[in-house]
């Protein structure tokens, strides 16, 4: 069985949990091309700070991201950055070569549930299948573009859901992931939950 997903749904929505109290709400709009632009928001408190982060991404008919453009917004002022990838693994963050994101086809937002849905998509891993995903990650205070390596393993679908074994390893995380008929996160141990 592969990991065909359906179209993602209009609107989304999770509360945020643990590491965090906070929500995040996205909106995806399709393409011509079969792609689709994501636009969202996450407003969080997290150790103390309050913040927020904006995001604006494309990614292809393959779900390679192709641009990234996020804004944040917290006591120390605000700030944006903007990633491009050309879909080969090869990225500009600022308008400068990133090589340090080479091999990277995903963005990966440290304020958002969201983005665990572009590794999943794109490998279309079939139960049993195991993949690396090393993303960029754009952290949510600062907006610092760093990379990140992980690892996504699909286990037996449960209740419809598909299921994946997932690993960050140097933020000592391993969990499993359960997502939607769309290959949207429902529930991320620790991080957030569906709420809509």
């Amino acid at each position: 069985m592969t990991s065909a997903f359906a179209a993602p749904p209009r609107s989304a929505a999770w509360a945020h949990q643990e590491a965090r109290s906070g929500f995040e709400v996205v909106h995806f709009h399709g393409d011509d091309g079969g792609g689709h632009a994501i636009e969202g928001c996450t407003t969080a408190v997290e150790e103390g700070d309050a913040w927020v982060v904006e995001y604006r991404i494309t990614v292809d008919a393959s779900w390679r991201t192709r641009t990234a453009r996020v804004t944040g917004t917290s006591e120390a002022g605000r700030r944006s950055t903007e990633l491009r990838g050309d879909g080969e693994g090869h990225w500009l963050v600022d308008g400068e070569a990133a090589p340090h994101l080479d091999g990277c086809f995903d963005v990966d937002l440290e304020s958002s549930a969201m983005t665990n849905a572009f590794p999943v998509h794109r490998m279309a891993l079939p139960v049993g299948g195991q993949g690396r995903a090393p993303a960029a990650y754009v952290r949510a205070l600062g907006l610092g573009v760093e990379r990140l390596e992980q690892g996504y393993a699909r286990t037996a679908d449960e209740g419809g859901h598909q299921r994946y074994d997932y690993e960050a390893p140097v933020f000592d995380v391993a969990c499993r992931l359960v997502y939607d008929g769309s290959g949207l996160v429902l529930a991320y141990p620790g991080i957030a939950i569906r709420a809509a």
